[in-house]
C-alpha cells in the first residue's frame, strides 16, 4: 500500500495530518497511487523536511490581557515549532497564515530575523513602563532551528544591555547555551527560566513531542541553570488525564532534586483543530489507551474535549480535575515547590545602547 502524506503516522513528527486550515475555502486532495512503488519518493515523504521562511512582521511583541497568564508581554522569535508536540495549543495559529495546524505547523517555520532590532525599538518607545517579557507564547524560543539562527540569543543580548527582565519558557535543553547571558541577568533578578517536563518516560516523550529534548536533558538543564544562580520553575505541562497524570509526584521529585524551586501544572487544552490532531495521535500511537484518555479528558471538561473559559481552561472542572489538582498540590507542598516566585526587577531598566527614547 502506498504511503499517504495525509497519514497520521509520520516518522519524527508529531502528526501526519496536514488538512487545510479552518479559514480556507478550498482543500486539495492528492492521489499518490501512481507513486506506490517509488521507494525514493516513499522515503522522502516519510519524514517531511523543515523549511524556514522569512517573517516580515513589523512587531515582535504580543500583549496579553488574560488573567490565566502571568505576563503582559511575550516575544515570539518564530512562528511554528519544530518540536512537533501533538497536543500543542498553538498549532491553530498557523491557520491564520493559510496553512495547516498539522504538519505545516512543525515543518514550515517562519523566522523573524529582525526580532532583535524590533525588540530594541520597542524598548526605546516613549513612555515605556518596564515590565517582564516572556519568551515565548505561541512557539518555543529554543526549538532546534535556534541552534543555528541564534535569534533568541540576540534578543537576550538586547535585553541584557537594557537590563530588561525576561522570563524564558522552553522544552529544550538548548537554553544551556545562553547561560553566559542568562546567569548574569539572574544575579540582578532580571531573568528566570521555566522548563516544561511532560513525562520522565522517554518512550512517551519521543512519540508525544518528538523533537523536544529528552527528559534527562531537560533535568540537566534545570541543574545547570540552578548551579549558575538562575531561578528555575518546572511546569508539568500538559497534564493528560489517563496518560501522564500519575507521573506528577515523580516529575516534581526529579525537578526538586535537580534544583527547581517552584512548580505548576496546566491541564491539557485542545482548541480547534488540535482536538482532531491529538485524538488521531492517540489512536495511532496509544490505541489501547485512546478510549480511556479521551473519556477522562471529557470528565475534566464538562463532557467536551476543550473549555475556553478563563479561570477553567488551565485546570478543568469536576471530580477528576479536582483529584489532579489535589495530587499536584500535595506533591508540590511536600517537596517545597509550592512557593510563589517574587516579581522580576523592573527598576534597573535603561534604554538599550544608550539611544534614549524614540519620539
Amino acid at each position: 500500500m502506498a504511503h499517504n502524506p495525509e497519514s497520521s503516522v509520520t516518522v519524527g513528527r508529531g502528526t501526519g495530518q496536514n488538512r487545510v486550515g479552518r479559514f480556507e475555502a478550498t482543500e486539495l486532495e492528492i492521489d499518490w497511487t501512481h507513486l506506490e512503488h517509488d521507494d525514493e519518493f516513499q522515503q522522502e515523504i516519510a519524514r517531511p523536511a523543515t523549511h524556514c521562511f522569512e517573517d516580515t512582521s513589523r512587531t515582535v511583541i504580543s500583549e496579553n490581557d488574560s488573567a490565566d497568564i502571568p505576563y503582559r508581554y511575550s516575544l515570539n522569535p518564530y512562528r511554528g515549532c519544530q518540536h512537533g508536540c501533538s497536543y500543542c495549543y498553538a498549532r491553530p495559529s498557523h491557520e491564520f497564515l493559510g496553512l495547516s495546524a498539522g504538519l505545516d505547523f512543525e515543518t514550515k517555520i517562519f523566522v523573524k530575523r529582525t526580532a532583535p532590532d524590533l525588540f530594541r525599538r520597542w524598548l526605546c518607545r516613549t513612555g515605556y513602563q518596564p515590565d517582564s517579557v516572556m519568551m515565548s507564547g505561541i512557539t518555543d524560543c529554543y526549538q532546534p532551528v535556534e541552534r543555528a539562527l541564534r535569534i533568541t540569543r540576540q534578543c537576550l543580548e538586547v535585553a541584557a544591555g537594557a537590563r530588561q527582565p525576561m522570563a524564558l519558557i522552553t522544552k529544550n535543553a538548548l537554553i544551556r547555551r545562553d547561560l553566559d547571558i542568562i546567569a548574569p541577568m539572574a544575579r540582578d533578578n532580571l531573568a528566570r527560566a521555566a522548563i516544561s517536563i511532560t513525562s520522565l518516560d522517554q518512550s512517551l516523550t519521543r512519540a508525544l513531542e518528538p523533537a523536544t529534548s529528552a527528559p534527562a536533558a531537560r533535568l540537566d538543564a534545570v541543574r545547570q541553570l540552578t548551579e549558575q544562580g538562575v531561578p528555575v520553575h518546572v511546569m508539568v505541562s500538559p497534564v493528560i488525564p489517563g496518560l501522564n497524570d500519575a507521573e506528577i509526584p515523580a516529575i516534581l521529585e526529579a525537578a526538586r532534586d535537580a534544583g527547581a524551586i517552584s512548580a505548576s501544572y496546566i491541564l491539557l487544552r485542545l482548541p480547534f483543530s488540535v482536538r482532531e490532531i491529538f485524538a488521531d495521535w492517540l489512536h495511532q500511537r496509544r490505541p489501547l489507551e485512546a478510549g480511556k484518555v479521551l473519556s477522562q479528558i471529557r470528565e475534566t471538561r464538562d463532557g467536551q474535549l476543550n473549555d475556553v473559559e478563563f479561570g477553567r481552561r488551565m485546570r478543568g472542572t469536576g471530580p477528576l480535575a479536582d483529584q489532579i489538582a489535589a495530587l499536584f498540590r500535595v506533591s508540590a507542598s511536600r517537596l517545597g515547590l509550592d512557593r510563589r516566585l517574587p516579581p522580576l526587577a523592573t527598576d534597573l531598566f535603561r534604554p538599550p545602547d544608550g539611544q534614549g527614547r524614540l519620539f
